[in-house]
């Protein structure tokens, strides 16, 4: 149980100036952390528009939260929080994406969370936010905005694994299960660091838990709109699945890709068109995972008879 901590917020950014500031600025407005020690610490991960100078501007700012910020050469969300891990002081570690917006409790309930129950990682909930236009999300398409939300209900429960935005962990959880894998993710394979990690702190016997009332927003995003999108996001996912699992592709991944083909002509002649927008994303993944498990063993191959 951990009573009056030290958090330490880390954000890596690349690239999303204006998405940082308005983070930053709902992290300013956080309430009810009388008896917590906040630290910020954002990791540019060589970004190449405004995000120094808005870094230079917050950093003149009188701030209530003190900010500190690093430089990540190397291109990649992993080496960014691997790099950020290696300066926190906290003995809890809230990790969020630059291009969500927190609830103004959020980080007092991630608090709370470890006070509650016997969890060693937490996932808050991540909800859709505004449009650039400053619109909400038509709910009944939510599924096209291309966004990560976590809603697991309103009550406090156990998960199996979590999403790479809004999850806190104590300390102990990265000295122990080590830091994030930097074949993964943005930057690299493009996705999975964040549910490779997950499944590693449950092989190091962590226990990770849901907080409904930690809420982020995450930003509604024009450019991640649509069917073309998701089919690509699903297949770099498939990709980035077959660099750190090892699901037999006769008797896992073939038959389920058969399946969800079926179900997908199944829900489009019914008109069911989320289910049948969610499934494509399936059969996408799994043509990612066939592809990058096809590609290792030609590369292998490659290499032996060199």
């Amino acid at each position: 149980m951990i009573l009056s901590p030290k958090v330490s917020i880390l954000i890596p950014t690349h690239n999303r100036a204006a998405s940082l500031k308005r983070l930053l600025d709902s992290l300013e407005a956080s309430a009810c952390l009388e008896e917590t020690q906040l630290e910020i610490i954002v990791v540019n991960n060589h970004s190449t528009d405004a995000t120094s100078q808005v870094l230079m501007d917050v950093l003149a700012e009188d701030r209530i939260f003190p900010i500190l910020v690093f430089e990540e050469l190397k291109h990649g969300k992993s080496w960014a929080l691997n790099l950020g891990l290696g300066h926190v002081t906290g003995s809890l570690v809230l990790l969020l994406d630059d291009d969500v917006s927190v609830d103004k409790f959020c980080v007092a309930e991630h608090v709370a969370a470890y006070k509650d129950g016997p969890f060693d990682a937490v996932q808050g909930k991540v909800l859709a936010g505004l449009d650039p236009e400053g619109q909400p999300a038509n709910m009944a398409r939510l599924r096209e905005y291309n966004i990560p939300t976590v809603d697991h209900g309103d009550a406090s429960c156990e998960v199996r694994g979590f999403t790479g935005t809004n999850i806190s962990i104590k300390r102990e959880v990265f000295e122990k299960a080590g830091l994030f894998d930097t074949r993964l993710g943005p930057g690299a394979s493009g996705f999975s660091e964040d549910t490779e990690y997950s499944t590693r702190i449950r092989k190091n016997g962590f226990k990770i838990g849901y907080a409904p009332k930690a809420i982020i927003y995450h930003e509604l995003n024009p450019n991640r709109y649509g069917s073309s999108y998701n089919r690509n996001v699903q297949y770099r996912k498939g990709i980035s699945r077959s660099i750190y699992r090892r699901d037999s592709l006769i008797f896992s991944v073939l038959p389920d890709l058969i399946g969800n083909c079926l179900r997908y002509l199944a829900y489009t002649a019914m008109g069911r068109r989320q289910k049948a927008y969610r499934t494509q994303g399936r059969i996408a993944k799994n043509y990612g995972y066939i592809a990058g498990k096809v590609q290792k063993r030609v590369l292998q191959h490659r290499q032996t008879r060199s």
